[in-house]
C-alpha cells in the first residue's frame, strides 16, 4: 500500500505559489481501493488506542479524520481557519514565516481527559499541528498522538511538535 500511495501522490510545482512544491493527494481520494486501504492502515494502527476524539485539521485533514473516527469508533472534532465555525470556539494564534494566522475549535468538542488523535494530510512545517495540539490541551484533552497520510521530512516539522508522538504512513 505504501507504494501505491507514494506513486498516487503528485507533485504540483509552485502551488500554491512560486518555490513550493504541493503533494497534491487527489489521486488517493479518487482510488477506491487506495483510499479504502489508506483509512483501513490508520484504523489498524489506531484501533485501540482508546481514541475518544480525532481531530481533523482543515480541510484536507477532515477527508482522513472522518472516515477515520467512523472507522474506530469516535467522535469526530474540527479545527478550522477563524470565523468558520458557528459556535463559541477558542482561538489559537500560530507564526507563519511572514506573520501569523489562526485556527480554532469548540469549546465543546474535546473535553478533559478525551484520548485525541489529531490528524491531517500533510505534515510540512508542523505550525497547524503545533496550533491544534495547543487548542487540545487548553480543552483538557490528552494528545495522544498526530498522525498524516504523508510526511515532508527535510522540513523538520516532527521536531516542532515536541515530545508529542507523530505518525505518519508516508515520508518524503
Amino acid at each position: 500500500m505504501v507504494e501505491a500511495l507514494r506513486r498516487a501522490i503528485r507533485d504540483i510545482p509552485d502551488f500554491p505559489k512560486k518555490g513550493i512544491v504541493f503533494k497534491d493527494i487527489t489521486p488517493v481520494l479518487s482510488d477506491p481501493q487506495l483510499f479504502r486501504q489508506v483509512v483501513d492502515a490508520l484504523a489498524a494502527r489506531w484501533g485501540r488506542e482508546r481514541i475518544r476524539k480525532v481531530v481533523g485539521i482543515e480541510s484536507r485533514g477532515f477527508l482522513f479524520a472522518a472516515p477515520l473516527a467512523y472507522a474506530i469508533g469516535a467522535g469526530l472534532a474540527v479545527v478550522r481557519k477563524p470565523g468558520k465555525l458557528p459556535f463559541q470556539t477558542i482561538r489559537e494564534i500560530y507564526a507563519l514565516e511572514y506573520g501569523e494566522n489562526a485556527l480554532e475549535l469548540h469549546v465543546d468538542s474535546v473535553g478533559p481527559g478525551d484520548r485525541v488523535l489529531v490528524v491531517d494530510d500533510v505534515l510540512a512545517t508542523g505550525g497547524t499541528a503545533e496550533a491544534t495540539g495547543r487548542l487540545v490541551a487548553r480543552q483538557g484533552g490528552t494528545l495522544v498522538s498526530f498522525t498524516f497520510l504523508v510526511e515532508l521530512t527535510f522540513l523538520n516539522g516532527a521536531r516542532r511538535l515536541g515530545s508529542a508522538k507523530v505518525h505518519s504512513l508516508l515520508q518524503f
